[in-house]
């Protein structure tokens, strides 16, 4: 899964990615990027 990381400025492969559920009910994954080890988070579609 690819996702935008904001500190590196590029969209890299998500590292440990997991799928969560927000509080609205909607899906997302959510990982590390494995460049700098910032949070990555990347909204699904329904």
């Amino acid at each position: 899964m690819d996702a935008y990381c904001v500190k590196c400025k590029q969209k890299t492969e998500m590292k440990d990615p997991q799928e969560v559920t927000m509080k609205n009910g909607r899906k997302a994954m959510k990982g590390k990027c494995p460049t700098c080890g910032t949070g990555l988070y990347r909204i699904l579609s329904k």
